[in-house]
């Protein structure tokens, strides 16, 4: 398993909304949500996007959670139960991540050399380090401002 130093912190509600519509994810595209945490993004991209979601979560408890979660909801998502440096990510149209700096740095090569031209990826708070994003938004959370960045793999790479 890679070494990330990712706490599990939920994303709210109303910024996962704002992530999903930012990525201007489309019925019927698939969405990858790298550490999955509770499932909340690919229960949101399934129920309220139509999206095929994928989340892949590596913590046994946190996919206990997600379970659990989508049969509740019985919102029509996949989980893949791996260490997300190590599922291939290539089929996604959209990614969304909420890691850490140092786990952006690590992604960020897998992320470029995987995806497709046009894949759309939307990290919380945390940059791709030497990405220009295309989009960057504040939302405020809380009571607190927070980043979202959307980035698109470009055709010339």
């Amino acid at each position: 398993m890679a070494d990330l130093d990712v706490a599990y912190v939920p994303t709210p509600k109303p910024i996962v909304r704002e992530m999903l519509r930012l990525a201007q994810l489309r019925k019927g595209e698939a969405l990858i949500d790298l550490g999955a945490g509770d499932g909340r993004i690919i229960i949101e991209a399934a129920r309220g996007f139509g999206a095929r979601a994928t989340g892949i979560e590596v913590d046994p408890e946190r996919v206990l959670r997600i379970k659990e979660r989508l049969k509740s909801t019985r919102a029509d998502a996949q989980l893949i139960q791996a260490d997300f440096m190590n599922v291939d990510l290539s089929f996604a149209d959209v990614v969304t991540i909420y890691l850490s700096d140092s786990a952006n740095s690590k992604l960020a090569p897998k992320l470029n050399r995987e995806l497709k031209a046009g894949t759309r990826i939307v990290s919380l708070d945390y940059a791709l380090p030497g990405w220009v994003p295309e989009k960057e938004l504040t939302v405020k959370s809380s009571g607190l401002a927070r980043k979202v960045y959307l980035y698109k793999i470009s055709s010339a790479r």
